[in-house]
């Protein structure tokens, strides 16, 4: 099964050579590059977040295979969709679905199913391929959609992700994909951004997903990032970096209702 684009053209550049220049630009950089368990990268279209997750990215030792996991923003299919064959196309061309570590992960887990519908009109997990394609590496990804958000839910899945990588022979790297706060003021919305960023530093996943909820922060992405962050001490995890945040005012110079992003990684 091919999973086709779905947003190409609209998060990212449409086309093989405009993507092409597009992708590379953003993971320039000269940077220390570090061995990691997680990354945490924001999903926008990459002209407002592209820079954050790039700086992210460009920070990496490049494992064999990608955990992806990202929310369900359409409300389509499983409320836990993981894929676990077939290839996902972007403009730059295929990327293959892990289905060792993929099927190794859905047995392991009372919540997730096989759903492709979940998966196909979703960008959170997408926006992430021709980052990761532009660096001329092989690879594949394990995709997971998250649409249930009970922490239940997201300790089954960090588990069983921590699990099935720990049975794995080849290098693997979490990656949870989310945006941060939604349509407030950039004043308000670093602050609430940065308690949910403070629990991140802190590999503490019930801090943040209990934070999120009390103060009702719009984070889109706080279950996938909850269950990585499960996953990712389970892994071994003891610290985190913040490596870059903005808004998308720094774009527009609209203040008054932005959305924010922030890149992490998680060793």
């Amino acid at each position: 099964m091919i999973r086709r684009a779905a947003v190409a053209g609209s998060f990212y550049g449409g086309t093989r050579e405009r993507l092409r220049i597009q992708a590379g630009d953003l993971i320039r950089g000269e940077f220390p590059k570090a061995r990691v368990i997680g990354a945490v990268v924001p999903h926008a279209g990459y002209v407002y977040s592209g820079r954050v997750a790039g700086a992210v990215y460009a920070r990496l030792v490049f494992p064999e295979v990608f955990v992806i996991l990202g929310p369900n923003h359409t409300g389509l299919g499983a409320g836990a969709a993981i894929m676990t064959y077939g290839t996902w196309e972007t403009p730059l061309g295929h990327v293959p679905i892990d289905t060792d570590l993929a099927r190794a992960i859905q047995r392991n887990s009372q919540t997730l199913e096989e759903d492709h519908l979940g998966h196909q009109r979703e960008h959170s997990i997408e926006v992430q391929l021709p980052l990761l394609q532009a660096f001329g590496l092989p690879f594949s990804f394990v995709p997971i959609c998250l649409f249930s958000s009970e922490y239940a839910a997201c300790q089954d899945i960090g588990l069983a992700i921590a699990e099935a990588v720990m049975g794995s022979d080849r290098t693997t790297l979490l990656v949870a994909s989310t945006d941060m706060s939604h349509y407030i003021d950039q004043e308000q919305a670093r602050v609430k951004d940065q308690q949910a960023i403070d629990a991140i530093l802190a590999c503490d996943p019930e801090r943040l997903h209990r934070v999120v909820k009390r103060e009702r922060i719009t984070m889109c992405g706080f279950h996938p990032t909850t269950a990585m962050l499960i996953a990712a001490r389970e892994l071994g995890a003891t610290s985190a970096e913040l490596v870059s945040y903005a808004t998308s005012g720094d774009v527009t110079k609209d203040l008054t209702g932005v959305v924010g992003y922030a890149g992490l990684i998680i060793r």
